[in-house]
């Protein structure tokens, strides 16, 4: 579904109840949408009540205050209800954020103008089969990983398109990520990196051994099989979420999905790579522990 950018009328705010000044900064951005007669509900990341909201397409526009993994969260409430996301920056990381903490005054008129544009970002489905039966499928923004477990040894996957074997690995693991999360864990791992509204899957193993060692770029329509043979543990994640265990012979089922995440953007497209190469040049997780 294609958005068109219009102003909001109605807007929830979600702070990560981690970053002591996420939730102090989303009372600040409700006070002044407010006072430009906009509604606008704040509260944390995990309130109950407000995800329910914000699930059922009560809101015309989504704020999430935190970093990339904030971002994360909040894609997974409003994507599926074609709800749009615009980030603050009050974490560390900031892939995903558009604004800094200290922009958002300056925006925010623009904002509420509809003087924006939307950056649609491609989306996963994936579900894991067992003995031929289909699981509930995941919703995925980042990355699917395919994984060895507690056991420090690698495991045996076999990746098939559209049915067909194309490769067999021995590695930690195999990664399919789209554009997104090509600047996550794929992007430690040695991948590409693709731009932001490529609508494309990424494949790419984890320190193989003895194994095709390259990233691997499918188009939007293919179908990905991941299935593993191991004799020890291998787990399922998806965009870093609590993992799932895998038995030798399971399948994990990769498509793109037929929703996609919007993301409120006021720069130009040339952003991505300008914000690419200051993170690349200075990782402010780095300077965080030095300072510590």
């Amino acid at each position: 579904m294609t958005l068109t950018p219009a102003p909001p009328k109605s807007i929830a705010l979600m702070g990560n109840p981690g970053i002591p000044e996420a939730l102090e900064v989303a009372q600040s951005v409700k006070a002044l949408i407010q006072e430009h007669g906009v509604a606008a509900t704040d509260g944390s990341l995990y309130d109950e009540e407000l995800r329910a909201a914000v699930k059922s397409g009560a809101f015309d526009l989504l704020i999430a205050l935190g970093g990339d993994g904030t971002m994360l969260r909040a894609g997974h409430l409003c994507a599926p209800a074609d709800i749009p996301l615009l980030g603050i920056n009050v974490g560390h990381f900031g892939f995903l954020v558009e604004l800094k903490r200290d922009e958002w005054r300056n925006y925010l008129p623009r904002l509420l103008a509809g003087e924006f544009r939307y950056e649609e970002r491609m989306m996963l489905s994936a579900r894991c089969v067992r003995n031929g039966e289909k699981e509930a499928p995941f919703d995925v923004i980042n990355d699917v990983v395919v994984a060895r477990g507690q056991y420090v040894r690698p495991i045996e996957v076999e990746a098939l398109l559209n049915g067909a074997h194309i490769a067999s690995y021995v590695a930690d693991g195999l990664i399919a990520a789209t554009a997104t999360g090509s600047t996550a864990y794929a992007l430690a791992a040695g991948g590409p990196i693709l731009p932001p509204e490529i609508r494309n899957i990424l494949l790419l193993p984890v320190a193989p051994h003895l194994s095709v060692d390259r990233a691997v770029v499918f188009s939007e329509g293919s179908s990905l099989c991941i299935r593993v043979r191991t004799t020890h543990e291998a787990v399922v994640s998806v965009d870093g979420q609590q993992p799932v265990s895998l038995a030798s012979g399971d399948c994990v089922e990769i498509v793109a999905h037929e929703k996609s995440l919007h993301m409120v953007r006021f720069q130009d497209p040339n952003y991505f790579y300008r914000n690419l190469t200051a993170y690349m040049e200075h990782n402010p997780l780095i300077s965080i522990k030095k300072n510590q």
